[in-house]
């Protein structure tokens, strides 16, 4: 990110600590432990996070706006109804993350190993999930027009509900994965099937 930081939080403890409405622009968080952090409603916005601890903390409608992510932890962490439009993530970690609802188009989460995450309701639109790791996950009525999904393993992946209009059976791997009545339509006329009642 080219940006150039304002100001640097470096090794906080931000541990078990509530906050709400706060606003954070162009920030470095730097060796932060957010460890159950409970975050309402705050905002971040052209902020770099690098080694950062977001394990088993909460965010409920907070903003993280064209942030950046660097070898960061997200275990059991919850976004719920958040906005994370723009933002990108790198060589992070995710067990058992999970996402309710919120804005996360254009995210950047190419190579991700989000196994045995939970994704539900979440607008991903044109968002970069290249090579991405669900296998197990769920990741049910999710809007992925236009996300970029090549090389994705979705093995065993419970998909329902979810857009795949531009998803490419042919570039992905679906072994097992859970897919809806309408979903099988979608995906048999992407592989040139004529399908008919």
């Amino acid at each position: 990110m080219a940006e150039q930081m304002e100001r640097t939080i470096r090794s906080a403890d931000w541990d078990s600590l509530e906050i709400s409405g706060e606003n954070h622009h162009r920030v470095l968080f730097q060796d932060v432990d957010m460890t159950e952090l409970l975050d309402h409603g705050s905002s971040f916005e052209e902020c770099q996070f690098r080694n950062v601890r977001f394990n088993v903390s909460v965010h409920e409608d907070a903003r993280f706006l064209n942030c950046e992510f660097s070898r960061c932890s997200f275990f059991d962490a919850t976004f719920r109804n958040c906005k994370l439009t723009g933002s990108r993530f790198s060589a992070s970690t995710y067990g058992l993350l999970k996402v309710e609802g919120g804005d996360w188009s254009y995210v950047g989460l190419p190579g991700a190993d989000l196994r045995g995450s939970a994704l539900y309701g979440v607008r991903l639109r044109e968002a970069d999930l290249t090579g991405v790791r669900l296998q197990g996950a769920e990741l049910r009525r999710c809007d992925l027009s236009g996300a970029w999904l090549r090389e994705a393993d979705l093995t065993k992946c419970d998909l329902r509900g979810s857009d795949l209009s531009t998803l490419d059976p042919r570039e992905v791997t679906l072994k097992d994965a859970v897919i809806d009545t309408f979903q099988a339509t979608v995906v048999a006329s992407a592989l040139g099937f004529d399908v008919r009642e």
